[in-house]
């Protein structure tokens, strides 16, 4: 069994922060209703680069993060929609949601409204700010956040800074963060029976993933500068250019850096005053790569990939998305799951959890559901007979 097998969530979010939480936890097991609005559903479903697949309403974008999900549509401005969704309340053990803070409460279906329906009910909101705060009001997207955040300030280098990292980071962190949070509340609801509420910011998230970057400010009193490839604890430590391809290499360490020096045939570099400890090396980072840039261009980056690990030295080639997706590694490793398509549609392709589990399969069991394609079934198990089922459907109630 998987750890969250038993647990029931149901999803009311859209497009990525919440989507992505709930997906994780779907991967460990949970049943994952998403609950959608009737016209259209998540705006996902018409997002992603397959625009034929977004004009079915199963775009890319949302075949990333809802595998293994059911589907329902509830118009939640009718009472009847919102009756069916408090008749799932009782039953459920999490909902997440990530409309703009006030939105739930206005609609009648807020953490105090939906508790004492649930009292075990653990309830996570996921918004740009959080709740409260000059901020929280604020409509927020992933490049929004990214920007106040300070990501973008770090991203790139002096010439090229501010730049904004080339995924949703900030919606993913968000994520990750509300399921983490979320793990820890059933922990409790379990056992006590006492549910709860989590205000996830994605503001606060991503600033918390900078621990080393903010710690330097809080502590240190120094701000951080964009320095592109480099990494700013040590060097030589970034990506150096080869005779073929690009190579990251992090020699981090003393004998890391004199192993590195052997293998490209410079032993001599070590006992050059300027390399020879560990804080001077970073004072002349740029000199020290220039002389390790120039022995590297006599051969690609896959040979010196092979010699470095040889000695030890923590080195690794610059990857397309394509060609680490093709790597054999992930293939041995079973990384990414295939669903046949429907009958002139394409295969699903996603992703499973960033981990393994050593007696269970952390990977969707389904893949991501079509618009409502559950609805009909689970308003059958709530009790509903077909001639109402039909006439909720003909009302735009679902």
């Amino acid at each position: 069994m998987l750890p969250l097998e038993g647990v029931r969530v149901l999803d009311l979010s859209n497009v990525l922060a919440g989507p992505f939480c709930a997906y994780q936890l779907a991967l460990f097991g949970a049943e994952v209703t998403k609950v959608e609005h009737p016209e259209g559903g998540d705006l996902a479903r018409r997002l992603g680069a397959d625009k034929d697949a977004a004009a079915r309403n199963m775009g890319a974008s949302f075949v990333a993060v809802n595998a293994g999900k059911r589907s329902i549509t509830l118009n939640l401005k009718d009472p009847r929609g919102k009756a069916i969704l408090l008749d799932l309340v009782k039953d459920a053990d999490v909902l997440v949601e990530n409309f703009r803070p006030g939105v739930m409460d206005r609609l009648g279906l807020g953490y105090d409204s939906l508790s004492a329906v649930n009292p075990r009910l653990v309830y996570c909101a996921i918004s740009g700010f959080g709740e409260d705060g000059e901020l929280s009001r604020r409509p927020a997207y992933d490049q929004i956040i990214q920007g106040m955040a300070g990501v973008m300030s770090v991203t790139g280098d002096a010439e090229s800074a501010p730049l904004r990292v080339g995924y949703p980071v900030s919606d993913t962190v968000g994520g990750l963060t509300a399921a983490l949070g979320i793990c820890a509340a059933l922990v409790d609801a379990r056992a006590n029976g006492r549910g709860r509420k989590l205000d996830v910011s994605m503001l606060e998230a991503t600033l918390a993933t900078m621990g080393w970057v903010v710690s330097n400010y809080l502590n240190a009193g120094v701000e951080p500068t964009p320095m592109g490839n480099e990494n700013f604890t040590a060097a030589p430590s970034g990506t150096f250019r080869t005779g073929d391809g690009l190579l990251n290499i992090a020699a981090n360490e003393t004998r890391q850096f004199e192993s590195l020096c052997d293998v490209i045939g410079r032993p001599d570099l070590p006992k050059d005053e300027r390399y020879a400890a560990r804080h001077s090396r970073k004072q002349h980072r740029a000199a020290l790569k220039a002389e390790i840039e120039a022995a590297l261009a006599s051969d690609s980056a896959q040979h010196w990939e092979t010699r470095l690990l040889e000695r030890g030295v923590p080195v690794g080639r610059v990857l397309s998305v394509p060609q680490v997706l093709a790597h054999p590694h992930l293939a041995s490793r079973r990384f990414v799951r295939t669903f046949d398509g429907n009958a002139g549609e394409a295969p699903q392709r996603v992703t499973r959890a960033g981990l393994r589990i050593s007696d269970a399969d952390a990977a969707p069991a389904t893949p991501a559901p079509t618009l409502g394609a559950h609805t009909r079934e689970t308003l059958a198990q709530l009790g509903y007979n077909q001639a109402q089922i039909d006439a909720l459907h003909e009302e735009g109630v679902i």
